[in-house]
């Protein structure tokens, strides 16, 4: 049985259509932010996203029910060579959100879940950040020690997480967290909205030797 790797019309249309919006829209939307301008960043990543969406490139892989595309596989890689040979922005801090958090939410969340986020992670409105290494649970997370204990209608967290990429600009976090320390520790883990606005939460830099933190 023979392969055919050639692209459809369709593939052909879907080119031509986002290399000519990219060759007017990245002129227009301006320099990369200095590294360490981290406000310039989000501010820049999440005007690029809100681009995007208003223009239909936003979420090519998600499910169009839930505001992607739908794209086959051929037009998402399209996008990302016209994407490369444009030099557009990458999506940047828009990056949990986007290829993380929403994805998981569009498989596990509550209908009002997904109707809080999913449409704010597209449009750029919101940033995620990722909670799941720790100091003593890097890949081996099933050796996680943040613990989340149930009160009510909410959970009380306790504990650290570690390289959370751009926690600083964040408005939420994927956590994982140990719900039931008594289950073996390759169970009784949980993954949890967390809003970084809450009171109690620390946001400490750690810088790398490029600069970032």
């Amino acid at each position: 049985m023979g392969l055919d790797l050639r692209l459809s019309p369709e593939d052909e249309k879907f080119r031509r259509e986002l290399r000519a919006w990219l060759e007017n829209e990245v002129p227009l939307h301006g320099a990369t932010p200095a590294m360490h301008d981290f406000p310039a960043r989000r501010a820049s990543d999440t005007r690029w996203q809100r681009k995007l969406f208003d223009a239909g490139y936003a979420g090519l892989h998600w499910p169009s029910e839930y505001g992607g595309r739908d794209l086959s596989l051929s037009q998402q890689l399209i996008y990302h060579e016209e994407v490369a040979r444009a030099g557009a922005p990458d999506i940047g801090m828009n990056f949990v959100g986007l290829m993380h958090g929403g994805p998981t939410l569009i498989v596990e969340g509550s209908p009002e879940q997904k109707a809080q986020h999913l449409p704010a992670i597209l449009r750029g409105a919101e940033v995620w950040c990722q909670g799941f290494s720790e100091p003593s649970a890097g890949s081996d997370l099933a050796s996680l020690r943040t613990r989340a204990v149930r009160d009510g209608d909410a959970y009380v967290v306790s504990g650290q997480k570690i390289w959370t990429s751009y926690a600083h600009q964040a408005d939420y976090c994927e956590l994982l967290v140990r719900t039931d320390p008594q289950a073996p520790k390759h169970k009784g883990i949980s993954w949890l909205i967390l809003s970084m606005r809450l009171p109690g939460i620390e946001v400490r830099p750690l810088k790398t030797l490029t600069g970032e933190g």
